[in-house]
C-alpha cells in the first residue's frame, strides 16, 4: 500500500473512531458531554442528543469510507442512515422537551428511506452498479 494511502487511511480511521466515541458519549450521557466538551449554556439535552446523532453519523461515514473505498455513495448513505436513525430516536426519546408533533414521523420516514436505500445499494445494487 502506498505511504500516502496508509497515512490517510490511519488519519480517517482515527478521526472516525474519535468522532464516533464523542457522538456515543453525547447520546448516552448528554449532561456529562455538556459539562466536559460543549459547555455553552443553556444546557439543552435534546440539542446534545442531536449533536451526538450527527457525530456518530459522521464517524460512520469516515469508517464506512475505509470499508467501501470503491463506493463513496454507499459510505455516505450508510453514515447518513446511522445519523438519521439516531436523530429520529432522539426525537422520540426527547418528545417531552418540545418540537413539533410531526417530527418523529417525518424523521422516521427520512431514516427509513436512507436505511432502505443503503441496504438496497449494498446488496441488490451491486450487480446493477457493475454494469456502468
Amino acid at each position: 500500500m502506498p505511504r500516502a494511502q496508509l497515512v490517510s487511511n490511519l488519519v480517517v480511521a482515527a478521526f472516525g473512531l474519535l468522532t464516533l466515541a464523542l457522538g456515543i458519549w453525547a447520546l448516552i450521557d448528554p449532561s456529562s458531554f455538556f459539562d466536559n466538551i460543549a459547555d455553552w449554556p443553556p444546557y439543552n439535552r435534546h440539542f446534545i442528543h442531536d449533536i451526538g446523532a450527527f457525530q456518530v453519523g459522521l464517524g460512520a461515514v469516515l469508517l464506512f469510507a475505509l470499508i467501501w473505498q470503491g463506493d463513496a455513495v454507499l459510505a455516505a448513505l450508510g453514515g447518513a442512515a446511522v445519523g438519521g436513525t439516531l436523530h429520529w430516536i432522539a426525537h422520540i426519546t426527547d418528545e417531552e422537551l418540545g418540537g413539533r408533533d410531526l417530527d418523529p414521523y417525518l424523521l422516521g420516514i427520512v431514516a427509513l428511506i436512507l436505511v432502505l436505500t443503503f441496504v438496497w445499494r449494498l446488496f441488490a445494487g451491486k450487480d446493477e452498479l457493475r454494469r456502468y
